[in-house]
């Protein structure tokens, strides 16, 4: 399979998954390596020194990542850049990563900001669905829930009900003090962060 074929067919993450990714980079305590060579060398680490494994996972032949780890390559393409970085992020600092995680679904939560169309549903009345620009905290139940359907590898349609509900709790019932019954669902999110 080419290159080409290979950016065609990969998977685009969506919104939510992106915005965990970024919630997870800025709890980072150390800069990850920016140079090519510097993230071939710690993807290489990661990999146990296996130069076949690495180029499978970066879409590459084994000869780019021997160049790249000798420093006779810089400047990668646009695609193996951005394959570079998200597998050296996705890789850096495991033990601060896991730390923010546990802390946020066993007592901090995390906080939410996005920016979607809310549609309701519910016994009574209620607004109708509308694009709104929402900022509050997530109880650390949620949070739990949507770390485990991400390490699961769930997709963007699997975290948007899980989130949504979360919303839901924390915003529109305020923690279940009001608007018993109410269910909200986002759709077209526009924008979303995390923060632990």
């Amino acid at each position: 399979m080419s290159d080409h074929e290979q950016q065609q067919t990969a998977p685009r993450r969506g919104k939510v998954l992106d915005a965990l990714a970024r919630a997870e980079r800025k709890v980072f305590t150390r800069p990850a390596p920016k140079s090519a060579n510097a993230q071939v060398k710690f993807l290489l680490t990661r990999a146990k020194g296996s130069t076949k494994a690495l180029a499978e996972r970066l879409g590459v032949s084994r000869r780019t990542v021997e160049r790249y780890r000798a420093g006779k390559l810089k400047t990668p393409q646009k695609r193996l850049q951005a394959a570079l970085v998200e597998e050296t992020e996705s890789e850096w600092q495991p033990q601060v990563r896991a730390q923010a995680r546990a802390q946020a679904s066993t007592s901090r939560g995390m906080m939410v900001e996005v920016t979607a169309y809310f549609g309701f549903t519910c016994t009574g009345s209620s607004d109708d669905g509308r694009e709104r620009q929402i900022t509050t905290d997530i109880s650390p139940t949620y949070v739990k829930q949507i770390l485990e359907l991400q390490e699961a590898g769930a997709t963007e349609e699997d975290l948007h009900p899980i989130v949504a509900e979360a919303i839901t709790e924390s915003y529109f019932t305020e923690w279940g003090t009001r608007a018993d019954g109410l269910r909200a669902d986002f759709t077209s999110v526009s924008s979303i962060s995390f923060r632990f």
